[in-house]
């Protein structure tokens, strides 16, 4: 089975991308458009998330600092990488233990080569 990835991403040309990008580097994509939706997703339970790749500005509602965190407390090992165009300077303030940063614009095999990193420095779940 492959390892699902959630990715938060309110501009859908870009998580179109995202995901093609993703699901060519061997993974399952859940896209969501919003924190709100990425909360639930989350909380539900019924997926099994290997990583999350989030925009920081989600349009109205929480943003990406705040549904990393909300991830984390529910998943302390869970793989985050970060996405902004204006936000990268607040990362080591904002950003969660153990997460990466990709500032906008960016190449789509930088966020593969981002997640994939955090993947495999995380211990597998047993």
């Amino acid at each position: 089975m492959k390892p699902v990835i959630l990715l938060a991403e309110d501009e859908a040309a870009i998580a179109l991308s995202l995901q093609g990008a993703l699901e060519d580097g061997g993974y399952a994509v859940r896209v969501v458009a919003s924190a709100e939706q990425a909360f639930a997703l989350i909380d539900d339970g019924a997926v099994q998330l290997a990583g999350l790749i989030t925009d920081i500005r989600l349009g109205a509602g929480p943003d990406g600092w705040a549904l990393a965190r909300h991830a984390r407390e529910l998943h302390p090992a869970l793989p985050i990488v970060y996405m902004s165009g204006d936000s990268a300077v607040d990362h080591p303030s904002k950003g969660v233990p153990s997460s990466l940063m990709v500032q906008k614009p960016f190449a789509m095999a930088q966020i593969v080569t981002a997640i994939s990193t955090l993947l495999n420095q995380t211990p597998p779940v047993v």
